[in-house]
């Protein structure tokens, strides 16, 4: 368009050669006269603003000692105070945030990395992982608490009860009845940071035991996913009721649903047995019998299997945030 304008243009007069090429009259007349270009005029301070020294002393004043974890509205009210006017607060935070001061002054707290817990058990009554949920209760706002400890190398329910609010001295209780119960002190009892879970009562009870304590991570539910995932399998499950209407109703479900899952329901984690049979050791007699079955269902059809087959793996080893191994101490140098 810019190289047939100049022909347009001889022929035409600029109005109708515009009008042909859309092109605007002043854009034309513009980029044959382009304006001269101008510095720009320094903005002018206004009359109240604040000289470089006054400035830097205000940032002194600010960074004093007695005032550095100050916030300027404190600064400036104490300078008051004492006769004396700087400027106004907000141009104390102006100032400040000139020189990259503008978060906050006061000391923050820190936050140590929690170390994350790992836990190895190879047999059953090594490791076990308690928590608390809560059961809905007929009213409003009314909650029962279910405590259940687990040993997470079986899967088994070790302990458990229903109570009408969360408490130390019950899980100081219970912790101890399931203990005498088994007849083997674990190695650890994993728990998360909940008030119970490290309650005096409870630390001191492991404490004379011998045993080790474990806590998870704040805010990291997977540092306790044995707990985790019972306490879904019991709220998923197709006869959990919408509410108890009683203490006692909520105890006697649990405690027909705690015998089902130990001794019928059949857990993927622990190849397909229950919690009991690996608990109890019958589990390896169980999956002998399995593999008899399957080897004679093997010989009378094995155009319907691709290979011989077997029964699911025991795992050998339960963890919680498996453990990394250790690394190889370098050569000693003579």
């Amino acid at each position: 368009m810019d190289e047939l304008f100049p022909a347009l243009e001889r022929e035409l007069n600029i109005s109708a050669a515009c009008r042909l090429t859309g092109r605007s009259r002043a854009t034309h007349y513009r980029r044959l006269r382009p304006p001269v270009p101008r510095r720009p005029t320094p903005r002018r301070p206004p009359a109240s603003a604040l000289s470089t020294v006054e400035r830097a002393q205000v940032l002194a004043l600010l960074n004093r000692p007695e005032y550095t974890d100050l916030p300027p509205a404190q600064v400036w009210a104490r300078e008051l105070d004492e006769g004396r006017y700087w400027c106004s607060e907000r141009t104390m935070y102006r100032i400040l945030a000139a020189a990259g001061q503008s978060g906050e002054r006061r000391r923050q707290a820190t936050h140590p990395a929690k170390t994350v817990p790992q836990l190895l058990a190879t047999a059953p009554c090594q490791v076990l992982t308690w928590d608390i949920t809560k059961l809905k209760g007929p009213d409003k706002g009314q909650w029962y608490h279910l405590y259940v400890i687990i040993d997470i190398y079986s899967r088994y329910i070790c302990g458990w009860t229903v109570e009408r609010a969360e408490s130390a001295d019950r899980a100081e209780e219970l912790i101890r009845e399931t203990i005498a119960r088994n007849g083997i002190v674990p190695q650890t009892v994993h728990a998360d940071r909940g008030t119970s879970m490290t309650s005096k009562k409870v630390s001191q009870l492991l404490i004379d035991l011998g045993v080790t304590r474990s806590h998870s991570r704040p805010k990291v539910s997977n540092d306790n996913p044995y707990s985790e995932a019972n306490f879904k399998t019991i709220k998923y499950c197709g006869e959990y009721p919408e509410s108890f209407n009683s203490l006692t109703e909520a105890r006697h479900w649990c405690e027909a649903f705690i015998s089902y899952y130990n001794h019928e329901h059949r857990h993927s984690g622990i190849g397909l047995h229950t919690p009991a049979s690996v608990h109890f050791g019958t589990a390896d007699l169980v999956r002998e019998q399995r593999a008899v079955t399957l080897a004679e269902a093997h010989t009378r059809h094995p155009e319907r299997f691709t290979r011989r087959p077997s029964p699911p793996a025991i795992p050998t080893q339960a963890w919680i945030n498996e453990p990394k191994p250790e690394t190889e101490s370098a050569p000693q140098t003579s």
